[in-house]
Parts: C-alpha cells; sequence; structure tokens
C-alpha cells in the first residue's frame, strides 16, 4: 500500500548488554547512542554501520539512567553504587565521579543549557548540582519515599519529580518550593517527563496507564490504558504532537496527542521494553529491555500528511521488529570493550484495532471530550512554540560551523581535565594532611618522652 513507507520501521538492532538495558539517550549530533544497563555498565553504540561500540567500566552497581549533555560531549550515568558519573563518549571512557546520594540514584538529567544537573534518588530526595566542578546546590526534600525520577522543564525554571509515594511533585528551582502535588496516580510513577511547549506533563505508572497534565491549570487533560501491564517510560517527540511508550508487556506504543488516540503498536523485545527515547530530532526513536537488546526505529510517520494518514486508517498499526541480531564481541583497547551492531529496516504490518479508555468528561477542561484536547488547548498546550520552530534557521559556513564545534569540543575536554586534577589535587591535599597529622602526633610523642 502506498502509506506503508509512513510507518515506523526498524533501522538497527544491537546486543552486548549482558543485563536489562534500564535506559537510552541519543548523543543531539545524532552519531551516538548511551545506554544503561543492571550489568553496571555504560555502552556508547555508533549509529553507522559496523563502527564499533564502547563498553565504559567505572560503576559498582546496575546503571539507572544515562544522558547525553546539550551539547554532546559528555554523558551522564546515574548508579545503585549512589554515585554519578560524567563521561566522554570516546575511546578512552575517561569519567570523573561523584558520591550524589546515600541510597540508589535512578535519575539523572542535564537542564537544557548544560550548565545544571538534576538526581533523583532512594534517599527520598532530588538534588541540583553544577555540571562545572559538580557542585552541590540544592535538596528538595518533600517526597516521603523513593524519587524514581526528576527532569528539568525546558526552560529550565521548574523540576518534576515522581516517587513511590504516589505523587508527582513540581518545584520552582529559583524559589526551591514545590508549587503543586498531582497525587491521582492509582500506583506508582516510574517515570515522568515535560512535553516540549514546558505546559504540559506526562507519568508513566504501575497502573497501566498513561496520563498527561496542563501545568498551569494542574488539570488532567488525556489519560490512555492501551497497556496491560506497569508502563515504565515515555518520550515526547519534538514537535509535542506524539508520545511514546514502553512497558513490561513487552510493547511500545505511539500516541497520537491531538487526535488522543494510539497510533501504533510495535512488537520488537522479548519481555519487558524497560526504556524508551526519540532522538532530539524526531527521526528515530531507540528502546530497550530485558532482553538486554537496544532497537533503534525510523519514526516515518512525522514526515507525512498526518491527517490523510489518518484518513488512509481505520485502525493502529503493529510492528513486528524481530530479526538477527549480532552478539559476538570484539576487543578494544582501554577501558572501552567494542561490539558490532546488525542494521534491518523491515516494514510495519497491520493488525487489529486498540482503543485509548475514555476519560470522565470531568476530567477535562471544556470541550476536550473522549481523551482529546480542544482546540484552544491544542494551540496553547501542543503548539505554543509553533512560531519558534517556523522561523528560518540562521545558516553558518561550514568552515564556522566546524571551528565552532571542534572549539566547544576542546573547552569541553579542557573542563573535564581541570575537574580531574582537581580531583587528584584534593586527594594529594588530604594525604598531606595525614602526613602532617601523623608527623605532629610523633613531634608530641617524642617530646613527651624526653
Amino acid at each position: 500500500m502506498a502509506f506503508m513507507q509512513d510507518d515506523p520501521s526498524l533501522e538497527r538492532h544491537f546486543k552486548g548488554h549482558r543485563d536489562t538495558v534500564t535506559s537510552v539517550d541519543f548523543n543531539p549530533n545524532m552519531k551516538q547512542i548511551a545506554t544503561g544497563s543492571m550489568d553496571s555498565c555504560l555502552m556508547i553504540w555508533n549509529m553507522k554501520p559496523q563502527m564499533r561500540a564502547y563498553r565504559f567500566v567505572g560503576h559498582k552497581d546496575a546503571v539507572m539512567s544515562v544522558q547525553f549533555s546539550p551539547s554532546g560531549h559528555l554523558v551522564a550515568s546515574a548508579s545503585r553504587d549512589k554515585t554519578v558519573r560524567l563521561w566522554v563518549p570516546s575511546v578512552k571512557g575517561e569519567s570523573t565521579v561523584f558520591k550524589a546520594h546515600t541510597g540508589t540514584v535512578r535519575s539523572v538529567h542535564f537542564s537544557s543549557d548544560g550548565q545544571s544537573l538534576v538526581t533523583a534518588s532512594d534517599d527520598k530526595t532530588v538534588k541540583v548540582w553544577t555540571v562545572h566542578r559538580q557542585k552541590f546546590l540544592f535538596s528538595l526534600n518533600q517526597h516521603i519515599n523513593w524519587v524514581r525520577c526528576a527532569k528539568f522543564s525546558p526552560d529550565g525554571r521548574l523540576i518534576v519529580s515522581a516517587s513511590d509515594d504516589k505523587t508527582i511533585k513540581l518545584w520552582d528551582k529559583a524559589s526551591r518550593e514545590c508549587i503543586y502535588s498531582f497525587c491521582e496516580h492509582g500506583g506508582f510513577v516510574n517515570y515522568v517527563d515535560f512535553h516540549p511547549s514546558g505546559t504540559c506533563i506526562a507519568a508513566a505508572g504501575t497502573d497501566n496507564t498513561v496520563k498527561v497534565w496542563d501545568i498551569r491549570m494542574n488539570k488532567l487533560l488525556q489519560h490512555y490504558q492501551v497497556h496491560n501491564a506497569v508502563v515504565n517510560s515515555l518520550s515526547f517527540h519534538p514537535s509535542g504532537n506524539y508520545l511514546i511508550t514502553a512497558s513490561n508487556d513487552s510493547t511500545l506504543k505511539i500516541l497520537d496527542l491531538l487526535e488522543g488516540r494510539l497510533l501504533y503498536t510495535l512488537h520488537g523485545h522479548q519481555g519487558p521494553a524497560t526504556c524508551v527515547a526519540f532522538s532530539r530530532n524526531g527521526q528515530f526513536f531507540a528502546s530497550g529491555g530485558s532482553d538486554e537488546q537496544v532497537m533503534v526505529w525510523k519514526t516515518n510517520f512525522d514526515a507525512a500528511d498526518y491527517r490523510d494518514l489518518l484518513r488512509n486508517k481505520d485502525h493502529a498499526t503493529s510492528v513486528n521488529g524481530s530479526g538477527p541480531t549480532s552478539d559476538d564481541p570484539s576487543l578494544q583497547h582501554g577501558s572501552a570493550k567494542s561490539h558490532h551492531e546488525e542494521g534491518m529496516g523491515k516494514h510495519a504490518s497491520k493488525t487489529s484495532r486498540a482503543e485509548v479508555m475514555e476519560v470522565p468528561e470531568s476530567h477535562f477542561d471544556e470541550p476536550a471530550r473522549r481523551g482529546k484536547l480542544s482546540k484552544t488547548q491544542k494551540t496553547k498546550c501542543i503548539h505554543e512554540d509553533r512560531s519558534n520552530q517556523q522561523q528560518p534557521e540562521v545558516t553558518f559556513p561550514p568552515a564556522v560551523t566546524n571551528a565552532l564545534e571542534h572549539i566547544v569540543s576542546q573547552l569541553d575536554v579542557l573542563t573535564q581535565t581541570v575537574a580531574i586534577l582537581e580531583h587528584r589535587l584534593s586527594l594529594t591535599e588530604d594525604k598531606l594532611r595525614d602526613c602532617l597529622d601523623n608527623q605532629q602526633k610523633i613531634t608530641l610523642l617524642v617530646s613527651s618522652r624526653d
């Protein structure tokens, strides 16, 4: 059929982790993907076919969350070993480490300017740090159970956190105050994130639901009951029109937020799908699962005339992502071990229709109905940033762009080098202090004997 090329297709299939994949993120330059795993390793996969991938070893326990910095020159990882590491995603696998919490660190996220980090932990706190020198700034302490996830808003002024105390809290970064608590999830909240416009949040719950909230009016906008098991992760498409979710029912679901309906069901993982993320440009998304595999999908549907696509389809589409994979590792020098990936590009196939659970009208602002956003809400919540998107792009000569990228890269390397030197200097100072203390004790002991 003519519209088959508009369905998502599985592009690549990575195998290299030795336990459940917990987190996935794209480098903004679209050349790399970072993943974390229960096997305590961070892996950097290259998007180009037959390019080597790197295994970074350093954490002493499971890696729970990974994210590239906005520049793409750093990767942050959070671990069950209570630390956060900042890595340079190159063959050397250099990293700096700091003890962030007194419990498992479940989430790490960069602010949009790349200057701050927010972390969430089983010690019931959310903490904010500077990226430079990893300086602790402040802690948010009102949760009364494990905090699963924390994210900055796109403008960096707000922080949202999700906890096993069955609340989602919205914080003002400047005042450090909780400005609202959403308490309506039937179960725990595994994952939460901001809509690209910054006006909405979406939450993935252990009650199998996905909810979308307007944070200006603190109202529930949409409620999806499309999964048959716990929802582990979600990601907004950069356009703000789509939301993808990953669940223990082994599927990924793509939701159309404008129509309030399920658009695609993707079958690829054997066992729970644990994480999912769109690339920064929305052209790809990646997923990870308990089957230890990482799958990279081409979006396709966002480039089509979406209204025509809807008119051509009377039911949702299911994608079968099974296929061969290469799991024969080869070794790379240094601390990064490499693996090969195998590409594939199967098109989608159609199956039966899946329905979105209807929400009582009282849950929505008039005149929203049947899980849809009203025309006004579409304009405000989904399209607030369209005026910015439609502005003509300013282009620079390639030589200038390359020079600037090189300068930024060198500055990041210098920053990391300085941080490493500062850490070593601190260790040296500590040892020197111990030597001086011991010398003073010996002097006092000799004096007392005399």
